[in-house]
């Protein structure tokens, strides 16, 4: 009969060599995540330890509590080592042998059962520990590297220790584990397959450690010195960590950019969903700078455990260009712990990441207006992308957004609507706004003649997203945003005409006749402007269409875009239309009069940045050039 001082050879508890296979092969995406499971796994032994030193007096002096990592080259071996709690030869059957049981899951069940927890009220009779190993199955990530396992382990209860091997073929065996006293604790020996010998190479596991395993609470030696220096700082209240912590996490973030952020945030939630969080927003948008578009994530943590370094799921779209990190003790993690399996949980995350961030730029636009200069000029497009694309936040982003306006046409001075609606006038019930391709070019447009005359701001939309972010957001604070170039502006009644009231020319008609007869299908409409004051003519978009810019960018979008036709609007007091006016009652004058109308369409289409005809445009000024310089022409100006 055999003894336990006899090797004994056991097969495991389950369906072996093709689950074996699965797990350690097909579970992970990843076989770095080998070397995250059993540091993760040391690290729950060294909780177990700790605990058990508080708890009983008789285990006490534990000694410092690390994790050490070896790598042999020459043997192409791993070792991982940790001074926790340990197991006997029993817990080795019963966590090794028995594929998904978890020694974490059996500690803290057991814990619960005897009240084993501190505090008082809903947590009362819980641990107060935190042990990531819930599934039984991250030990047998190690045949993705390695072809053979040892595990040498001895129990804080026991004098002597057990050695556990197997090949993952199906079979283990447990011996007596031999040499001097085996000091408490727990070493698995990798002996690494030929094309995984590179995880023997310092270099190599200080990358994998620095990725998966910065923030494990315990000590991790690697060829002696400490890799996981950066301390979890989301961790600690708020007001005991320093500008310096903050500074330094930044740059473990940022892989050493040497930048500094332009703020952070940190956050932590105990509703609906435990979680704690650190945001950075870094001070450049590298979108900006032609890099293409930012890609990076959050990092998601499960008790300080790295999850995912690019979970895009977190925050939407439009706050792509965060960074910052995501820490939780109640995430439902799926088996192989790099998905969630809640979305749910993903949501209420979110929500909570995105309302911090709103509220921050939101205290930060009222109480550091420069500070939120600074920020809006990187990535204030990425605000107005919110707009147009994210419906949830539309309102809470709009009073973030600013805008160049004729109020204050300083260079750089920008608006805010809500701004723009105390400034406004009584009975104004409209934001109007004015989209082109430049702001110098928007500051010369005839169309803002009236409501320079009357003293009505308008808002210069000179960049291409600003017309998406007015199509998606038509009324701010119950006001109607209008583009100064529609037909139905709905200016305040009780304000005076754009032009005082003078007697039309006796030939005005007959001009806008020629002006028709000469433009064709160009426009839909020729008639008589009453928003000009100087100019002599101005193109208004057709009643319920687009603004022309943003015709204009789904013209550029798709070239077979149908375009809408132009109202041509002519200011009979303006001297030019006065003089045609007068011209047109010899009809000898119809010809120049009809060139005039083309040219007088063509120049307002290039003031608006599109250019027409070029051809025919060139040849008609040059006409007119010609006519201007024979002294015998009869138009005389």
């Amino acid at each position: 009969m055999a003894t336990l001082t006899d090797k004994q050879e056991f097969s495991f508890q389950a369906e072996i060599k093709q689950l074996l296979h699965l797990l350690s092969h097909s579970l992970y995406q990843s076989r770095d995540i080998a070397i995250r499971e059993l540091v993760s796994n040391a690290s729950d032994a060294l909780d177990k330890m700790r605990y058990i030193a508080l708890t009983d007096e008789a285990s006490r002096e534990t000694g410092p509590l690390e994790i050490a990592i070896e790598g042999n080259q020459e043997g192409a071996q791993l070792v991982i080592r940790d001074n926790g709690i340990g197991m006997t030869h029993a817990e080795l059957v019963e966590n090794l042998g028995t594929i998904a049981r978890s020694g974490s899951l059996e500690f803290l069940k057991n814990l619960a059962s005897t009240g084993g927890g501190t505090g008082t009220g809903a947590g009362a009779g819980k641990a107060d520990i935190s042990l990531i190993g819930q599934f039984g199955v991250g030990f047998y990530s190690a045949f993705m590297i390695a072809d053979k396992v040892r595990v040498r382990t001895r129990s804080y209860r026991e004098e002597a220790g057990w050695e556990w091997e197997s090949d993952g073929s199906g079979t283990y065996t447990i011996t007596p584990a031999e040499g001097p006293g085996l000091a408490r604790g727990t070493e698995v020996v990798l002996h690494l397959k030929e094309d995984a010998r590179d995880f023997a190479d310092d270099w190599r596991l200080k990358s994998v450690l620095t990725r998966y395993s910065s923030f494990v609470p315990h000590p991790i030696r690697l060829a002696g010195a400490i890799v996981n220096t950066q301390k979890p700082i989301w961790v600690e209240p708020k007001g005991q960590v320093g500008a310096e912590q903050y500074q330094q996490f930044y740059q473990h973030l940022t892989h050493g950019t040497g930048d500094s952020p332009l703020w952070h945030l940190h956050l932590a939630a105990d509703s609906p969903i435990q979680f704690r969080a650190i945001l950075y927003a870094p001070p450049t948008n590298v979108e900006r700078l032609g890099f293409g578009r930012a890609e990076h994530g959050l990092s998601l943590c499960a008790q300080r455990i790295l999850v995912r370094s690019d979970c895009r799921d977190l925050l939407p779209e439009y706050l792509r260009f965060l960074y910052g990190l995501v820490d939780s003790e109640d995430l439902p993690l799926n088996v192989s712990r790099e998905t969630l399996q809640d979305n749910t949980v993903i949501r209420r995350v979110r929500n909570t990441l995105v309302k911090g961030v709103l509220d921050k730029l939101q205290q930060l636009a009222d109480d550091s207006p420069e500070a939120y200069r600074a920020f809006y000029e990187q990535f204030g497009a990425n605000l107005k992308e919110g707009v147009a694309t994210a419906a949830p936040d539309r309102e809470r982003l709009a009073k973030l957004l600013r805008f160049a306006s004729t109020h204050d046409e300083t260079p750089g001075a920008l608006t805010a609507l809500g701004t723009y609606v105390q400034r406004a006038k009584p009975d104004q019930d409209r934001i109007y706004y004015l989209g082109g391709p430049d702001l110098a070019s928007l500051r010369k447009s005839p169309n803002l003649e009236v409501f320079r005359r009357r003293g009505i701001e308008v808002l210069f939309l000179a960049d291409p997203i600003d017309e998406f972010v007015m199509s998606s957001l038509p009324k701010f604070e119950e006001k109607l945003l209008t583009s100064i170039d529609a037909a139905d502006l709905g200016l305040p009644a009780d304000e005076p005409k754009a032009r005082p009231d003078e007697p039309t020319a006796a030939g005005f008609g007959r001009v806008l006749d020629l002006f028709r007869e000469a433009l064709g299908d160009r426009a839909g409409e020729v008639r008589e402007s009453n928003r000009l004051t100087d100019s002599p003519c101005c193109l208004v978009n057709a009643e319920g269409g687009l603004s022309t810019q943003m015709q204009r960018l789904l013209k550029m979008a798709n070239k077979d875009f149908p375009a809408s036709k132009r109202i041509f609007e002519v200011n009979p007091s303006a001297p030019l239309i006065k003089r045609l006016s007068s011209l047109a009652a010899n009809r000898e004058h119809d010809g120049f009069i009809a060139r005039c109308g083309l040219q007088l369409w063509a120049s307002a289409t290039l003031l608006e940045g599109a250019l027409t005809e070029p051809e025919a445009m060139v040849t008609r000024v040059q006409s007119f050039m010609e006519e201007a310089a024979d002294k015998r022409s009869p138009i005389v100006f």
